[in-house]
């Protein structure tokens, strides 16, 4: 059975749709998926067992110059590859309309996504040939989890998901044997973000612990901050500009994580890793993060300056009860 996900972003919303996939995976012997994504997150699919092929797509870049000459050739030779293949199954788990009507509706096979009361954008579910009612009051992970078993026709697992890709990375090597901890510092939201003030103080915390920690950054000004945390400590790293799949490497092997809401957070979750992520205005039920060993620090105002280093602290003695047991 082949079958095809249309899942294009952002990077949490195409890691909660991994476990899905294992599902799928083990209740279908010799299932096979091809998945479109966009160009920016293709690393991530290709680790999983149960996907063939990855077809980027570049919305986010081709409406800027939707009809440009090039714009129009790349969009031409990706509908292409879509259409190369006859799907027994197309699984639109996104629930938009841009994707539904640029993506799916050009792929060839019968089409299931959610239905009008449960999509994200309702009139997406026009677009598609079977349509699934599928809760809203449970986590993105446990949303896309059924809509695969009621798309495919299998009973949902009640165990917790399985992301199943941390296997992907065992093999990296630690060169210095070194024990240490990542910093996941920067987001895209003002309102997420920890104050410098706040890191520098949960950093110096943690001078006589052993432990190293390395800051990763992705753009200019995320490297800037980084190196403003960093000023004045001789075990922090300012890590040089890496690929997704050089930091996924760098967090596979860290002995903890703390981060804010940010993409980098799910993709810690999805590798197992211990993780300690801080919250303020967003609601870390419905999507936050999803796997073994993942610790919720919440401000009470849901304003991230009232969190302070102390609160961190504290949750590393809950992250440790939870690695114990």
């Amino acid at each position: 059975m082949r079958v095809l996900i249309v899942k294009t972003s952002s990077m949490g919303d195409v890691l909660h749709t991994l476990p899905a996939l294992t599902d799928a995976m083990q209740a279908i012997p010799g299932i096979r998926f091809d998945w479109v994504v966009e160009e920016g997150f293709a690393q991530i699919p290709t680790w999983h067992p149960a996907v063939d092929k990855v077809l980027p797509v570049a919305i986010r870049r081709w409406r800027k110059n939707w009809f440009s000459a090039p714009i129009k050739a790349e969009r031409k030779a990706f509908v292409q590859a879509l259409r190369a293949e006859q799907y027994d199954a197309i699984i639109d788990a996104q629930g938009l309309i841009k994707s539904a009507a640029l993506v799916t509706r050009k792929a060839r096979g019968i089409k299931h996504g959610m239905d009008w009361s449960s999509a994200r954008e309702p009139l997406a579910s026009l677009f598609y040939n079977r349509r699934h009612s599928i809760a809203k009051q449970q986590h993105a992970v446990e949303r896309t989890r059924e809509l695969f078993a009621k798309s495919l026709n299998y009973k949902k697992p009640s165990s917790q998901g399985d992301y199943a890709i941390s296997g992907h990375f065992l093999n990296t090597p630690n060169t210095d044997n070194a024990r240490y901890a990542v910093f996941l510092h920067a987001t895209t939201r003002d309102d997420k973000h920890w104050p410098e003030s706040h890191w520098r103080e949960l950093i110096g915390m943690m001078k006589d612990s052993g432990i190293q920690i390395k800051l990763p950054w992705g753009a200019a000004h995320e490297q800037e901050r980084a190196n403003r945390l960093a000023e004045g400590f001789s075990f922090v790293e300012v890590l040089p500009r890496m690929s997704l799949e050089e930091i996924a490497r760098v967090l596979a092997g860290a002995e903890f994580v703390v981060s804010v809401d940010t993409g980098l957070s799910h993709l810690t979750a999805a590798l197992d890793r211990p993780n300690v992520t801080l919250y303020g205005p967003t609601d870390p039920g419905l999507i936050g993060g999803y796997g073994q060993n993942q610790v919720v620090c919440s401000s009470k105002t849901e304003d991230l300056n009232d969190l302070n280093a102390n609160d961190v602290i504290h949750s590393f003695s809950v992250l440790k009860k939870h690695t114990l047991d």
